[in-house]
This record gives C-alpha cells, sequence and structure tokens, in this order.
C-alpha cells in the first residue's frame, strides 16, 4: 500500500480516462477561437452544441463593471480537446445521513450495501405505497455546511476550498459541452476567498411545474409509462440491489422479501469530498447509493461506493440509434461518480414495461474509453478540461462578495454570470455558518476541539 497522501496526491489523467493517443498534446487555449470546421447539422447529429461565433467569451472584462452578464461560450470544443488537467483524487473528509423521516443525522446510519437484485422483478410493485421526499422548501447548502462546522470544531482547523457546492452543480457544469439541451440557473457568493454554488430552488421548481403541464397536455398513451413511473423504477431498483448492512449479517429471509418492501427515498447517505481540478480545489456532497464492501480502515484508502441506475434494455441486436442513445446516458453516469469518487457504477436494464432483465457492472474509470471506442459521442477528458477552464473563469469573474447568477439557457451554448446583489451572501450561506466563520475569524485563539 502506498504511503503517499491521496488528499495532494496528482492522478495522472492516464489513470482515470485512457488518452486519445500515446502523444496526446496539450489542450490549446487561443484567446480568439475559430469556430470547428463542421456543419451545423452534423454537430447537431453527434449531440453538440453549434459553435456560436457571435458570442465570445470575455477574458479581459473588469469584475466592478457587471451591468452585463460575464459569458464563457461552450463552443468551439477544439479548446478543451487533448491530455485532461491534472486533478486530485476524490478523498472522503466527512459524512452525513438522512434518516427514513429524511432527518439530519451526523452519522453513517443511512450507508447500504449492494446485494444482486433479483431478475425478473417488476419495478412496477409498490408504485402505490411509494413514500416520495421532495424538497418543499429551499434546502440551500444548509446540510453541507452543517457538517463542515461539526468538522471544523471536532477538528480544530477551518476546512479551505476554492469552491464548495453540491456534486448536483458540478455534474451539470461537467456534462454542459456535450448536451445541447444542457440548461441551468445556479446562484454563488463567495466568502472569505470560497465561491459556495447552489441551485436556483425557485428555477428548478418552475421547471419542473412546467413539464408536468406539457405533459399534462401532451398525454401519453394507456400503454406507456407515466414520467412519475420511470422515476419510481430508478428507486425500486435501488430497493431491490441494496441491504441495510453487508450480506453476510443479513437474513435470508429480509434478502428475498426485498421485492415487497416499501420504497422511499426519505432515507439517503451522503459523502463529502475534497477533489481539485488542476490548480482549483473543490468541497463536494452528494448522495451515495451504496458500498460493494465495507469501508477500508484506512481512511486514506479509496471507498468502494456503487452508483445504482436503470436504463431500457438494448436487445440482442440494437439499432445504432438506441447505441447512441445509451452512451449519451452514460455520460452523466460517468460525471456523478467520477465527481465522488464512486468506483462502479452498476446498471439495471428492463424492458420499456419496467420487467428487470440484466444488470451490468462498469468500472467508472473504464466508461470514458468504452464511449470512444463505440459512438464518440463525449469525450471524458474534454469534460474535464472545460470543467476546469470554467471554474479557472468563475475565480476570475466572482472577485467581490455578493450573490452572483450563473445562467445556461437551453441550446444558446453561453453560460453567462452576472451580479444581481451587492454585499451579501443571500440565503446560500446558512446564518449559523456564518456566525461560527465570524467566531473564527475574530478570535485569536485556536478553536476549541470538541468531542
Amino acid at each position: 500500500m502506498s504511503q503517499s497522501n491521496p488528499d495532494s496526491e496528482k492522478i495522472p489523467s492516464a489513470h482515470l480516462l485512457t488518452p486519445h493517443s500515446s502523444s496526446a498534446a496539450k489542450r490549446a487555449m487561443p484567446d480568439q477561437p475559430q469556430p470547428l470546421p463542421m456543419k451545423r447539422q452534423k454537430l447537431e447529429e453527434e449531440g453538440i452544441r453549434p459553435p456560436l461565433p457571435t458570442l465570445n467569451t470575455n477574458s479581459n472584462f473588469t469584475p466592478t463593471h457587471m451591468a452585463q452578464p460575464i459569458r464563457f461560450t461552450i463552443q468551439p470544443l477544439h479548446r478543451f480537446q487533448g491530455a485532461s488537467a491534472s486533478i486530485k483524487r476524490p478523498r472522503e473528509i466527512a459524512h452525513f445521513s438522512y434518516d427514513d423521516n429524511h432527518v439530519y443525522k451526523e452519522d453513517e446510519s443511512g450507508i447500504q450495501y449492494f446485494y444482486n437484485p433479483q431478475i425478473g422483478a417488476d419495478l412496477r410493485d409498490g408504485f402505490n405505497t411509494f413514500r416520495h421526499y421532495e424538497d418543499k422548501e429551499d434546502p440551500h447548502l444548509d446540510s453541507l455546511l452543517k457538517t463542515l462546522i461539526s468538522k471544523e470544531k471536532r477538528e480544530g482547523e477551518r476546512v479551505q476550498a476554492d469552491f464548495v457546492t453540491w456534486r448536483g452543480m458540478m455534474t451539470k457544469i461537467m456534462t454542459a459541452p456535450f448536451d445541447m439541451f444542457a440548461s441551468f440557473d445556479m446562484f454563488a457568493t463567495l466568502h472569505q476567498g470560497t465561491i459556495y454554488i447552489e441551485e436556483d430552488f425557485q428555477a428548478k421548481a418552475a421547471d419542473h411545474a412546467a413539464q408536468s403541464n406539457t405533459q399534462t397536455r401532451n398525454s401519453r398513451p394507456n400503454y406507456l409509462p407515466s414520467h412519475e413511473m420511470m422515476t419510481y423504477w430508478g428507486y425500486k431498483f435501488e430497493t431491490l440491489s441494496l441491504l441495510p448492512d453487508t450480506p453476510p449479517k443479513t437474513t435470508r429471509a429480509f434478502i428475498e422479501n426485498r421485492t415487497k418492501a416499501v420504497v422511499s427515498n426519505h432515507a439517503q447517505h451522503c459523502s463529502i469530498v475534497r477533489t481539485a481540478f488542476g490548480s482549483h480545489s473543490l468541497v463536494l456532497g452528494g448522495e451515495v447509493d451504496g458500498l460493494w464492501e465495507p469501508k477500508p480502515s484506512n481512511p486514506d484508502a479509496p471507498i468502494p461506493w456503487v452508483e445504482l441506475k436503470t436504463s431500457e434494455e438494448l436487445g440482442q441486436y440494437p439499432s445504432e440509434r438506441d447505441i447512441l442513445k445509451y452512451e449519451r446516458k452514460l455520460l452523466k453516469f460517468w460525471a456523478q461518480s467520477f465527481l465522488l469518487g464512486v468506483s462502479k457504477v452498476i446498471v439495471g436494464f428492463r424492458t420499456k414495461h419496467g420487467i428487470l432483465r440484466t444488470i451490468d457492472v462498469y468500472e467508472t474509470n473504464q466508461i470514458p474509453g468504452m464511449v470512444r471506442r463505440g459512438t464518440r459521442c463525449w469525450d471524458g477528458n474534454t469534460c474535464i478540461n472545460f470543467t476546469t477552464a470554467f471554474l479557472d473563469h468563475l475565480k476570475r469573474t466572482i472577485t467581490e462578495e455578493g450573490v452572483y447568477k450563473i445562467l445556461l439557457r437551453k441550446k444558446s451554448g453561453v453560460i453567462e454570470v452576472i451580479k444581481i446583489k451587492d454585499d451579501s451572501t443571500g440565503r446560500i450561506l446558512s446564518k449559523e455558518f456564518l456566525e461560527w466563520r465570524e467566531k473564527i475569524e475574530g478570535s485569536k485563539e485556536e478553536i476549541g476541539v470538541t468531542k
């Protein structure tokens, strides 16, 4: 076992992604990038945003003049191609759980363990008794910050990072180069040298309401499952695939009766990791589905988390279109897992009507190479380089305290950042967190260590 510190160890891109070639050149970052010599139709066929030459990234802006949005163009992608920027392997620094009533617990009670589900199970079963949790109020970063406060009090030192956010925000940024229908609304604030990013809760709620209204107007035929039913299938697959304890400590009766268990998404376990893209350090929090095997006793060793997903079966002779559709889905599967250091992605393949047919287990770091050998509809190194460049853009843009809006509209190909409020963090940072950090700043003594 290596004695090096994985938290400070830089992992070469070859350890995470298969490079295009052994002589992959460094990515070029021209000041005035030229559009790719590809036709708009060809780009759209490949699921890539067409270049928007009239909208250029302004790298010479003055941060104090923010009447207009500062724009970061996604195209042309050749700016981000080549060997990936150096990254640091995600290392868990804290964790928390939610119980069966979705009450915050600073413990590992929400951890579950993977055990093969019953093939042939009907993912529709139990839909009418589904205990579905959905945030009614904006959760902000509260649970993440509460856990960081506890860590700082316990260990006697402040958690340092350039960015603090949920994994979901970084997933949206990281997959944007290859998702022409991507859109997101986020808020950000700068406090004590760290940029905190959260989702715009109201915009998300409005988007969900609009989607629901559209689905109501354009009702599906009776033989097709509803969006709610298909969402349920994912939670049902998790219930069929997870145990509350390790398999040797779980009774055979419990394992065999998982098909009858009430499905609920109230209980969760969240991992908080420290990682880095290039020179940009991040603290990310996100839900983890379960463990492949128990956590290692060495806190510096990778944790064998698994990510569970469902997808429609490809069939014995899948069409090129079906393969392309599936490999596009793998982009999000990979990015979500990559960001938290989840080592395996387990996909349950189902019929159109929700019958579980088979499962496949993928090593997260092998997914980009699989797509590169297949449809080449996305590239992991490009995603990493794009994310690194955008984080640099945010650090050069968000240089003063206040609240900033980070916005990507569908098919626009441009991420906008605009300051919307001066001299405040809005509600992004909790009162508890601000008071704790103010106490640290105002004291010349060491933080008191608590047990």
